[in-house]
């Protein structure tokens, strides 16, 4: 179903080559580009040596600072992880789990030697299910192995964060978004020939004939391109109030006949019937209904079999992984696969992130990180109160409203106050890696589902301790830093007060910041969908936001290619906040220590500190990238490109031009008018 967690900084870094034990440092001042003035572009102007230094190695599609601090987190976990299997560990505890899932994920002999064989037996229920069977498998392959035609399960109410509501939505496309299927232009044409070599070959690879295999592919073709039919554009996904859609138990029966919903959840989810429901996208579902009851016994088999296969194949033999390689090598660029020990810890911190984490803060957080960052955050949250009050386009009944939910906000801090239970869950070194990884699926499941019927835990973590990266979750109103990303150059306990404020700090107010975008805007001081706004201040914060959505979508980040300002607009309002309420925090910091920052004695290596600042911000988004992963980006993530989310952002700051002599007729230069200023 739909996660209305809404994530920021969500960019992945993946393996690399830094030795674990560096320590990573912060800004290298004497870095910056002589050939470029920080006028004409800024991100080249701070990134351009750091880009030439850090070329894109065949098994990145992009690279950049938080691919540069994941690769130290993937190596202090393998040396976690590959120490854990020679102190053989006693059967049921955490460090077993952990070391069975990762050395069957490192064992390829065995797993070439199995080939398909862990599926078979599953492929053949599927395909030797009777037409009066067909009502069964449904349900089988929902319990066990995905979400064909529609997807269900428990969340937070949108409109009482307290509880949970059952939420019905449409079927998640192979390919993700639906232009993919819909648009005839060369480049969808591309993405959808490489989709359906690589179901043909999964096919094959599974022990299928060619020409079963491409019947497969016509059938999955023809089912995921009806569901993208129904399927809501990007823009139309966030739109959040659209998608709170009550209905009675009556009212699903009545709308969407064809699937049993009785039985579904009785007998897939383990629980009695709910009496109401949430249905999130109810054209998608109906489409899903539709072809449910339409689809003929052969076609439906060929969906769920290509479900089943492409759910299992990252568990499977080599033969397997290639196929798949070949495929992203289309969509994303990357020109080489990434070592098995990598992709095996993914898959153990996928499955067992806690476990794995409350291994490495024991042994990489000191509690003096967690205390500093207590210290930054509460200065940020004094600023952006600063902000809210000052604000000259708000009245004063919705600053009011506003301060509620800023005083109220939850911080999260390093790692969990309590620790994930894994004593239930049971791994075998006898069993596949696919059964493994399956019954590990099955365990989290099964936890997820417990959730229904009782208050919300919100003690909860949506990400690993050892994740590079942090989020605002409205429905909880909290901010969240996992340990991974408190490193340089974010975080640094040895750099300066400007590199901290322009690194960690503008993360912090980044997230601070998603609370009141025009998604966290919807949500109140509880978590709850409600509106706290006037008529009036509403209409100008549209206006405002309008704006800043024009500003991105006149990019050209490919010939042809524009980016999607309203696609992306949340996290640009939280970028251009984040870097306003931390430049501020900064300045209020030294204020109180005295320091005046414009004097000689505060310069740090021959820099202003608010440069200083500005540059280290700059420095966070340095990456070196693909044109197709430029354009997989473009179409997909809610986030703007590295390069935009510094220029872009940094035309709208004032203390920007003053720190740098920015003037008008510069390319970095906005004037007031055109500026966009929203906290």
């Amino acid at each position: 179903m739909k996660n209305f967690i809404f994530i920021a900084l969500a960019l992945f870094g993946l393996s690399g080559t830094l030795n674990a034990e560096e320590h990573l440092k912060s800004l290298n001042g004497s870095g910056l580009n002589p050939n470029v003035k920080p006028s004409e572009d800024f991100y080249l102007y701070v990134n351009q040596d750091w880009m030439d230094k850090h070329p894109l190695t065949p098994e990145y599609s992009r690279y950049g600072q938080f691919n540069v601090l994941t690769d130290s987190s993937n190596n202090r976990v393998k040396n976690i992880v590959t120490n854990l299997a020679k102190t053989n560990p006693q059967k049921g505890t955490n460090a077993y789990l952990i070391a069975t899932l990762y050395e069957a994920g490192m064992d390829s002999v065995r797993r070439n030697n199995e080939g398909a064989k862990p599926i078979l037996a599953d492929l053949a229920k599927i395909e030797n299910a009777k037409p009066e069977e067909m009502g069964e498998l449904f349900l089988w392959i929902h319990k066990n192995y995905g979400s064909p035609f529609f997807n269900a399960g428990p969340q937070e109410d949108l409109t009482n964060s307290q509880v949970y509501a059952m939420y019905v939505d449409g079927a998640r496309l192979g390919l993700g978004d639906r232009d993919y299927y819909l648009k005839n232009d060369k480049r969808n044409k591309e993405v959808r020939e490489a989709y359906e070599k690589l179901i043909e070959r999964q096919m094959i690879n599974a022990g299928y004939s060619k020409k079963d295999a491409k019947r497969i592919v016509k059938n999955v073709m023809k089912i995921e391109t009806l569901l993208a039919d129904s399927t809501w554009t990007r823009e139309e996904s966030r739109n959040i109030p659209a998608m709170y859609n009550p209905r009675t138990l009556s009212q699903l029966k009545d709308n969407y006949p064809n699937i049993p919903w009785d039985t579904f959840f009785i007998e897939t989810m383990g629980i009695e019937t709910p009496e109401q429901f949430i249905a999130t996208t109810p054209n998608t579902i109906k489409q899903g209904d539709n072809l449910l009851g339409s689809l003929s016994d052969r076609e439906k088999k060929d969906y769920y079999l290509w479900t089943y296969v492409n759910g299992a194949s990252p568990y499977l033999s080599d033969d397997f992984s290639d196929a798949s390689f070949e495929f992203n090598k289309v969509m994303s660029g990357v020109k080489e696969q990434r070592p098995r020990w990598k992709k095996s810890l993914a898959v153990t911190e996928s499955n067992l992130g806690e476990a794995v984490g409350e291994l490495y803060v024991a042994e990489y957080f000191p509690e003096s990180s967690k205390v500093y960052m207590e210290g930054l955050v509460e200065n940020l949250r004094t600023a952006l109160g600063k902000h809210i009050i000052n604000l000259p386009w708000m009245s004063d009944d919705t600053k009011v409203a506003a301060m509620k939910k800023l005083n109220a906000f939850t911080v999260k801090i390093g790692y969990p106050d309590k620790w994930k239970d894994y004593s239930e869950l049971e791994l075998d070194p006898s069993l596949s890696y696919w059964e493994n990884v399956h019954n590990a699926h099955m365990w989290a499941q099964k936890k997820y589902l417990e959730k229904w019927g009782k208050p919300v835990d919100r003690t909860e973590w949506g990400m690993t301790p050892q994740t590079i990266n942090a989020y605002y979750n409205p429905l909880n109103n909290e901010i969240v830093f996992p340990a991974g990303i408190l490193q340089a150059p974010f975080f640094d306990p040895e750099a300066s007060d400007a590199e901290n404020y322009g690194g960690i700090g503008v993360v912090i107010g980044h997230e601070l910041t998603h609370g009141f975008d025009d998604q966290g805007a919807q949500f109140d001081a509880q978590g709850n969908m409600s509106n706290w706004w006037t008529p009036e201040d509403k209409e100008s914060f549209d206006k405002l936001t309008q704006g800043l959505v024009d500003q991105y979508s006149v990019i050209e980040v490919l010939p042809g290619l524009f980016a999607n300002g309203q696609y992306t607009l949340g996290e640009n309002i939280a970028d251009q906040g984040g870097l306003r309420i931390a430049y501020t925090a900064f300045l209020d910091s030294q204020k109180k220590k005295g320091v005046d920052v414009n004097s000689e004695e505060a310069r740090i290596d021959g820099l202003d500190p608010s440069q200083v600042f500005y540059l280290n911000f700059a420095n966070l988004w340095a990456n070196n990238i693909r044109d197709e992963e430029i354009r997989s980006l473009t179409i997909g993530d809610v986030h703007s490109l590295g390069k935009n989310r510094v220029n872009v952002s940094l035309k709208n700051i004032v203390p920007f031009f003053e720190a740098f002599g920015i003037e008008e007729g510069d390319p970095m230069f906005l004037p007031a008018s055109e500026q966009v200023i929203i906290w």
